[in-house]
């Protein structure tokens, strides 16, 4: 039985999605209209220019990479770049792509995932502010716990120094009676909530043992895609101390944003160089991660470089919420980081362990 025949072109040009196929030399051969209409450009503009030209700036050397490897025979599933419309806006795309080597094409399709970015930008927003406003809150409870105790204290050692038996007066015994009893029992309420704060401060931050090459390699192995795609290389030294009292989820996303910010702020044309290495300091753990990347001026920066929604150099993708996270979880399980950095030279984090 004879198949039915189908209006491909048809097909082609109903998808919302951006359907293409590129040649091997970088042009595009054929494209629906979805394309021009997402980036603005006519049809003639989009054939006549190589594709990398509509990528946007930031994005162009991770995305040649990427085409490098589709020529090499392999498949391309859901990456995601950036371009720019005619008007200057930025688009999210996130493609899949099969490549025909014997034709020396490219077959790919796209999806505008523009707005689902922006919502996952405002949630990370909104998730940060509360987060630092729960923090706040917090540390406002137990300060004021806390520096309350002393005025109380101070109320109750001079009660003491009263000598009762030069009060001939029952009634002001009695009040001098009642104020004690009352600063003890404030003095105990104090001393409880500050108790119940430190237990579930505790609690929520559990400490345990944590082995770094373990919770290095959970890391990599989630950003595979991002490292392949980079060319990163990353050494790991944990031969001197392979173990640390911490939180284990901490530990995780400290090397996953440090590791992220190396390859976010490589050097246009060098591919990402990490090292990572643990040593023992007398009676302390230190950890340092270091790159080769663009490096950063700590003079003008350095004041500013764990505050919330803070960015350094212009990376449209950047959230300033990394290295914000990465100060707290290890501050506040009483470490300490340290940094050194030269522009154009790379930085190196070092975190000392409590």
């Amino acid at each position: 039985m004879k198949s039915p025949a189908f209006d491909y072109e048809h097909f082609f040009e109903l998808t919302a999605d951006l359907f293409c196929i590129a040649g091997y030399d970088g042009y595009f051969k054929k494209i629906n209209s979805s394309v021009s209409k997402i980036l603005g450009y006519s049809m003639e503009e989009l054939y006549s220019r190589p594709i990398n030209d509509f990528v946007h700036p930031e994005d162009q050397l991770v995305t040649s990479k990427v085409r490098e490897q589709i020529y090499r025979s392999k498949p391309l599933l859901n990456f995601e770049n950036r371009y720019l419309t005619k008007s200057g806006e930025i688009v999210w795309l996130s493609w899949t792509s099969m490549p025909v080597e014997s034709q020396q094409l490219v077959f790919a399709i796209a999806k505008n995932i523009t707005h689902k970015k922006e919502i996952e930008s405002q949630r990370n927003s909104l998730i940060t502010q509360l987060s630092l406003l729960n923090q706040e809150l917090r540390q406002l409870t137990f300060s004021t716990s806390h520096d309350l105790r002393a005025p109380v204290n101070n109320l109750l050692s001079a009660f003491d120094l009263i000598d009762d038996r030069k009060i001939e007066d029952q009634d002001t015994l009695d009040l001098i009676q009642l104020l004690k009893n009352s600063g003890r029992k404030l003095s105990d309420t104090l001393n409880k909530y500050v108790d119940v704060l430190k237990e579930r401060h505790e609690k929520e931050t559990s400490i345990e043992r944590v082995t770094f090459s373990q919770s290095l390699k959970q890391v990599l192995d989630s950003i595979q895609a991002l490292i392949k795609t980079s060319n990163a290389e990353i050494q790991a030294e944990f031969s001197e101390v392979d173990e640390v009292d911490f939180n284990r989820a901490f530990m995780e996303s400290v090397f996953l944003n440090l590791i992220t910010n190396s390859i976010k702020y490589a050097k246009p044309e060098t591919a990402p160089q990490i090292k990572i290495r643990s040593q023992r300091h007398f009676d302390q753990v230190k950890l340092t991660v270091e790159d080769n990347g663009v490096g950063m001026d700590l003079e003008k920066m350095g004041h500013r470089l764990f505050r919330v929604n803070q960015t350094f150099h212009g990376h449209t993708n950047s959230k300033g919420i990394g290295l914000y996270l990465v100060y707290h979880h290890v501050v506040g399980l009483g470490g300490k980081i340290e940094v050194d950095s030269i522009v154009n030279q790379g930085t190196k984090f070092t975190i000392t362990f409590p």
